[in-house]
């Protein structure tokens, strides 16, 4: 049998994951493709050019090799799964996937699996603000979360599909998950700050509610990518409304010390821009300290 070129398959991870190895070099690859192991074989051999082919994972480097050790331990049936949900993701969201997401997704899920199977509790502190700053992600997890349930016969709670939903985001945008987790804390810590400064509750499903923390979260990301543009009346927004500066001052000292940057003045202001409207729909119950 003339191989040419072709990879030696040496184990079949699961009906999308290959490890292989090159008669020519000797290195070893893991190979990743919807159906890429299917019917395949250890002994079997397969073409580089294979177009089921969507990953490659050289052993050789110390990062991907890392990766596939992680695969080494996760449940084939994970796998699998995971596989299927990168697909869905992929189909739903423009742009090319963090190659990460294979390994990453992978891990949460297993560990996810092993919690609900025992009773542990998931609680998701950010599932609101997650929801709604993720909208179209929140759907993808949501669907994954309907592969999870049927393939391991489980309840996968709204708290779950929220995690996952970092997950998706982070796949798409190629943000890690903690840098995300770490974003959606300091925007619930600047909401709170606001009620308990004002004395107000603001209804998680209002319009009002939405508005907030969608300006938060692209002010989070104009501070951090350095572009913040000019803010004309700062100035006079500091001047004229004193205690939404106040406040806006504080949400900002609350960025500097979760994101270790300083906030600009002209993003303070448009931040009081918005308190003020905000706040023309809750009376001031504000309580001196």
């Amino acid at each position: 049998m003339d191989i040419g070129g072709q990879w030696r398959i040496d184990r079949v991870i699961g009906n999308n994951v290959l490890l292989v190895t090159s008669p020519v070099t000797g290195k070893e690859s893991i190979l990743l493709g919807k159906g890429l192991g299917y019917q395949m074989k250890p002994g079997g051999w397969i073409a580089p050019t294979d177009p089921l082919i969507e990953k490659r994972f050289r052993m050789d480097d110390r990062e991907q090799m890392r990766q596939y050790e992680m695969l080494e331990t996760i449940d084939p049936e994970v796998i699998k799964i995971t596989e299927a949900i990168i697909a869905i993701m992929a189909a739903e969201i423009s742009g090319n996937l963090n190659e990460n997401v294979h390994t990453a997704l992978a891990s949460h899920i297993q560990f996810a699996v092993y919690r609900l199977r025992n009773g542990m509790e998931i609680l998701n502190p950010f599932l609101m603000e997650t929801k709604t700053l993720f909208p179209q992600e929140y759907e993808v997890a949501r669907s994954a979360a309907e592969l999870i349930s049927h393939t391991f016969q489980l309840k996968v709670p709204e708290d779950e599909i929220g995690f996952l939903t970092y997950h998706v985001y982070s796949a798409a945008q190629h943000i890690p998950v903690g840098q995300l987790v770490k974003i959606s804390g300091l925007i619930t810590e600047m909401v709170e700050l606001v009620e308990r400064v004002k004395r107000i509750s603001i209804p998680r499903d209002s319009i009002d509610y939405v508005r907030l923390i969608t300006h938060l979260r692209f002010a989070i990301d104009r501070i951090k990518r350095s572009a913040t543009e000019k803010n004309p009346f700062v100035k006079s927004l500091k001047s004229k409304y004193r205690e939404e500066y106040t406040i806006a001052r504080q949400m900002a000292k609350l960025a500097e010390e979760h994101l270790k940057i300083d906030v600009p003045e002209d993003e303070i202001g448009y931040i009081v821009m918005h308190l003020y409207r905000l706040f023309q729909h809750y009376p001031s119950q504000t309580v001196q300290e």
